[in-house]
């Protein structure tokens, strides 16, 4: 499909997003509160002298506030409109203050039990210090080179109940979560594409957040997703983020590029006279933007009966409501899968639960993505890998 237009100078977004200027300081105020941790628990105590001391700690302050200069450079947290490098370089500052600030708390509380127990007063060592310090900027900087790589195909063989014969072994290839934006590009949008396209797939899915900032700002860099192939079609849904920025017009624009839109609509896949049903709801952030939340009955309104049903809802906390209304199985992402392990299980709580990978709902499949990208804001990996992820169907034993 062609595409054309010009781009033009990234323009400031409106102030128009779904956040009160009061909602906007208490985000700057949360992400200070790691900075000052380290400022009087870290720096303070080290044999600096004063000079070094100031400018570093001006450093950190800088470094804490990201989602600040965001919203300063385009108008949203959501879209640091900075150089990429500039971007990466944020996201790994941020990222090591919030590991350092971790690491300090565990040292003091150590510090604190060996003090009770000796009961006496003790000086953490400021080798400890620096050495811990290494270490939060050794993850960081692995957090992000992991969050930026292309993902692995992933495989996941799932069971349909009363699939039909016609699909047996049809393959589903899954994209979530790709926040497109000066951290995700043209050239990272191109390579997912083509280890898509070359996946073997019937059917693609993306299940929402596609980008981070407006059209204008991201035309060239989705342009890539234009290319994604499949026999049977390439269909999508809304995520929280298209929401963020001017919704009707990403939908225009994402319907324009040939992506099918499901919001609380259903399409039927047909193959040797027997169907299979894939449905799409709209984003539980929906009506804080005055727009329409998922509606799984509009959904399936006349949808074939007995024909296996295929559910793309980007966040995962309705699943035990989906698996009441016979869905077979539902495609998920919004988590990131909780990005570094152990923070996973503050995430599920969350989300009902569910995180990162497969889950038996009463007779449903759940499968939540750990994405394809990541949020521009906060793009930092440890231990839990970025996915494409490749279903294939099989019949129930």
């Amino acid at each position: 499909m062609a595409y054309g237009g010009h781009v033009r100078c990234v323009p400031r977004l409106p102030a128009t997003l779904p956040a009160t200027a009061g909602a906007r300081s208490i985000f700057n105020v949360v992400f200070a509160v790691p900075a000052l941790i380290v400022l009087a628990r870290w720096l303070w105590p080290l044999p600096l002298p004063l000079w070094a001391k100031i400018p570093a700690g001006i450093l950190m302050l800088a470094a804490s506030q990201f989602h600040l200069w965001s919203r300063l450079s385009s108008g949203s947290v959501f879209a640091p409109e900075f150089p990429r490098l500039v971007v990466i370089l944020f996201n790994w500052a941020f990222g090591a203050l919030l590991l350092l600030a971790v690491l300090q708390v565990m040292v003091d509380l150590a510090a604190l039990l060996t003090m009770l127990v000796r009961r006496e007063a003790i000086r953490e060592p400021d080798a400890l210090r620096y050495a811990i310090a290494g270490l939060a900027a050794v993850l960081a900087g692995i957090g992000v080179a992991n969050a930026l790589r292309v993902p692995p195909m992933k495989d996941v063989t799932v069971a349909i109940r009363d699939l039909p014969p016609s699909f047996d072994g049809y393959r589903v290839v899954q994209l979530t979560d790709l926040h497109i934006s000066r951290l995700f590009t043209a050239d990272w949008a191109q390579a997912v594409v083509d280890r898509s396209n070359a996946s073997g797939a019937d059917l693609i899915v993306v299940t929402g957040d596609f980008i981070d900032g407006s059209v204008e700002m991201r035309r060239r860099d989705i342009a890539p997703l234009q290319q994604l192939r499949a026999p049977d079609g390439v269909y999508a849904i809304p995520g929280n983020h298209e929401y963020f920025f001017d919704y009707a017009a990403w939908i225009r624009h994402l319907s324009g590029m040939g992506f099918r839109m499901l919001p609380n609509a259903h399409a039927v896949i047909e193959r040797g006279g027997e169907r299979l049903v894939l449905a799409g709801v709209t984003d539980l952030s929906a009506p804080s933007v005055g727009k329409p939340g998922p509606d799984l009955s509009l959904a399936l309104r006349s949808a074939p009966a007995n024909a296996p049903i295929i559910l793309l809802d980007h966040q995962p906390a309705k699943a035990r409501d989906a698996a009441a209304r016979g869905i077979a199985l539902q495609l998920s992402g919004h988590t990131h899968g909780g990005m570094i392990a152990g923070l996973d299980r503050i995430v599920a709580r969350a989300n009902a639960g569910f995180v990162s990978g497969r889950y038996k709902v009463g007779g449903m499949t759940l499968y939540v993505s750990n994405g394809t990208g990541l949020w521009p804001g906060f793009a930092l990996r440890l231990g839990v890998p970025p996915e494409i992820t490749r279903f294939t169907l099989r019949p129930m034993a």
